[in-house]
């Protein structure tokens, strides 16, 4: 093939993988698959090598090219790249949008009403597009060909790292006008165009990078912006392109007769660039900002990508210029984050909190602060060894995480902050509630307090208890207003109330605030008696976690009830029955400890605390009690009540954030009744992580420990 062949062939091959590459990197269409692209690729490849004097800066060929960098050269920015200040609540955005007003000497109407028509009518209504958790950069085109890629540095000047976006797909390298919806004057490049936009990493190609640093015997990235950051920065470009790193653009900077802030999507998309178009809405008014605001949170792990909120930027370009920039910051945009899952505050106190086993937990009482959309107050700190470990003291700057509706754990001190006012917190030796002194078995990290009459660890059993029989209404406070009257001593007294007990309190003398203690009404004390007497009934499994036997949680009571609970199998025409209390659980109370260990999951500690708990004379009159007061226990484990159980039979199953379709407890039921087990922690044994709205690190630690992770939309497909 001579040269003027091979120039037209080479023109042709470039044509045509660029509108491949930008069907599948883009547009997300797969026009031929990835083995015919390469197989274009080599020819070109192999025509340029035996050309040379062809090679052009906007071939396929040059994404990666070149040796390692010593250095990244500084470039300075046409146009400061900024930052948007962020809001993180409605309060917020009404607050950005007064001071827009007031700054465009404009009065902002009072009535709700007003005020929205206001927003379109006076500043031109919002544009609203996904905030993209990964790294800012800014694309210089010169006669349509890519010229420099930059990351924002200062604002004013960042650093060259064009060899390393060449070797992103979804960056043109050299422009071609689409189909567009916005008409470009002449349809004509100006002589340089400048973009703006991030660089990301896909969730599932992160998935895949960290699962390959595995197999490597390497640590796993933390999360995709650094992974991302940390890429595009690579002196070799070769490591940026294994990286396979994605990008979007949602800023153009040349004027092109764009005069709104969509308009400039309808031309970067028209250009060839990958947008956030599909996700993006025009937002007449601050209400339907939120709304916006609220989809998209709810759609967040759909999205192939990290996102931590929304942009919101006026739509009318002329208003925002005139806004102009406060600090590093326009007037006229702002990020509106998704509710923090971390956050700083200060510990103002530390107090030890007695368990209904006895365990006694160290709380810190924060300054309040918002995590996940809700105010919290007060952090765990497990244990004493983790003060020491984390070297918390009263007065310290903290970070505080909260997942899903877990009670938030402190992550991190910042000692950079500390003023030398802070105090070492010490363990006390007494129980705060009774004074009896805290014991700590061998070879556990927590102390506890012996005294099974201690008051704390009664108060909070009959919570445990309350919540575990799922008796609506029946609060923590009307729980300690029925101890502190005298009306209850152990939770088998609750089935035995009348109304006539509880209208009385109302004249009890007020040891607390007014608001706090409000007097029944009749209508109230029949309602509470009505709820607490429809709870008479529960199943086994319910039955035993109620108890509070230490270390018997849902699964471990499950499988109790499943291995002892089958005495109906012999009748599977009829349905679960009831059974005498004593009569459901006589085989538990019988099995000694090596029977119980052979159970799975139950070894010698538990075993113990089993066969403790129903050797001790206490708790057997306490089952009396409970019979004695119309409990009765409902076998779910007949043949008929098992049918459909080997659906899920041998999944296990972790829940976290918060489902739409019902409620997690709901969700851990269904999954039982179809045979699978539910679990509180993560671990490679786990099949399947159920993530809902907002979810914690189980999400991350899944993800890490590849872990397949299920929308609830696919559990609920699942379990039809």
């Amino acid at each position: 093939m001579n040269k003027a062949a091979a120039e037209k062939r080479i023109e042709k091959l470039k044509e045509l993988i660029d509108r491949y590459r930008h069907s599948r990197h883009v547009l997300d269409k797969e026009l031929v698959s990835i083995d015919v692209e390469d197989s274009l690729k080599k020819e070109l490849f192999d025509l340029e090598q035996k050309f040379p004097e062809l090679i052009t800066p906007d071939s396929p060929t040059q994404r990666v090219g070149g040796k390692p960098l010593e250095k990244f050269e500084k470039t300075r920015h046409p146009e400061p790249m900024l930052s948007f200040n962020d809001a993180f609540s409605q309060k917020d955005m009404e607050d950005w949008l007064e001071r827009m007003a007031r700054f465009l000497a404009l009065e902002l109407p009072k009535d709700d009403l007003s005020r929205q028509n206001f927003a379109e009518k006076k500043l031109g209504g919002f544009y609203c597009e996904p905030k993209l958790d990964g790294l800012a950069i800014e694309l210089i085109y010169e006669n349509g060909i890519f010229k420099t890629g930059s990351t924002r540095g200062d604002g004013i000047i960042g650093e060259n790292v064009t060899q390393n976006l060449k070797t992103i797909e979804s960056i043109p390298l050299k422009l071609k006008l689409e189909n567009s919806q916005f008409p470009i004057p002449n349809s004509q490049f100006p002589t340089q165009l400048v973009v703006r936009g991030e660089v990301i990493i896909t969730k599932k190609e992160f998935e895949k990078i960290n699962l390959e640093q595995k197999k490597k015997g390497l640590p796993p990235f933390a999360n995709p912006r650094n992974l991302a950051a940390g890429s595009v920065r690579q002196l070799d470009p070769k490591i940026s392109k294994e990286r396979r790193l994605d990008s979007t653009c949602y800023e153009l900077i040349t004027d092109l007769g764009q005069t709104t802030h969509q308009e400039k999507h309808l031309i970067l998309d028209a250009l060839g660039f990958k947008t956030n178009n599909k996700y993006s809405k025009y937002c007449r008014n601050l209400k339907e900002v939120f709304d916006f605001h609220k989809n998209t949170r709810r759609l967040r792990e759909e999205f192939p990508y990290e996102i931590d909120g929304i942009t919101v930027t006026l739509n009318n370009i002329k208003i925002f210029k005139e806004l102009g920039v406060v600090g590093k910051a326009p007037r006229g945009a702002v990020a509106y984050k998704f509710p923090l899952r971390q956050a700083t505050t200060v510990v103002e106190a530390i107090h030890i909190q007695i368990g209904r086993t006895g365990t006694a937990t160290p709380v810190a009482y924060l300054r309040p602060v918002e995590i996940s959309g809700t105010r919290v107050s007060r952090a765990t700190l497990h244990n004493e060894d983790e003060i020491k470990k984390l070297g918390v003291k009263i007065g310290d700057t903290v970070v505080v995480g909260r997942a899903g509706d877990v009670i938030p754990d402190i992550i991190k001190v910042l000692p950079e902050l500390r003023t030398g006012q802070e105090k070492e917190f010490r363990f006390p030796e007494k129980c705060p509630a009774c004074r009896t002194k805290l014991a700590k078995s061998a070879g556990e990290a927590l102390w506890r307090c012996p005294n099974l009459k201690c008051f704390a660890r009664q108060r909070e059993y009959f919570y445990y208890f309350v919540k575990a029989f799922d008796i609506i209404g029946l609060g923590p406070k009307i729980v300690d207003r029925l101890l502190d009257a005298g009306l209850i001593s152990d939770p088998a007294d609750l089935f035995k109330l009348e109304i006539g007990d509880i209208l009385p309190l109302e004249r009890l003398p007020r040891r607390k605030p007014k608001a706090f203690l409000r007097g029944f009404a009749e209508k109230s004390a029949q309602n509470l008696i009505a709820a607490i007497r429809s709870k008479k009934k529960i199943t086994l499994p319910k039955f035993i976690y109620a108890l509070g036997i230490r270390n018997i949680g849902e699964e471990t009571a499950q499988d109790l009830a499943e291995h002892f609970g089958s005495v109906a199998e012999a009748e599977p025409h009829l349905p679960p029955r009831l059974v005498p209390l004593d009569s459901a659980i006589e085989k538990l109370k019988k099995a000694s400890s090596e029977d119980l260990q052979k159970i799975t999951d139950i070894g010698p500690v538990v075993a113990k605390n089993i066969y403790d708990w129903f050797h001790n004379e206490k708790n057997i009159d306490f089952l009396k009690k409970l019979e004695k007061a119309g409990v009765e226990v409902e076998n779910p484990f007949s043949a008929k009540a098992s049918a459909g159980k080997e659906k899920l039979k041998g999944k296990s199953f972790v829940l976290t954030g918060s489902l739409e379709a019902m409620t997690r407890e709901e969700a851990k039921e269904k999954i039982r009744s179809l045979g699978g087990r539910v679990s509180e922690s993560i671990s490679e044994n786990t099949d399947y992580l159920i993530a809902g709205q907002e979810p914690g690190s189980k999400y991350e630690k899944a993800k890490k420990l590849g872990v397949k992770v299920i929308e609830e939309k696919k559990f609920l497909s699942l379990i039809e």
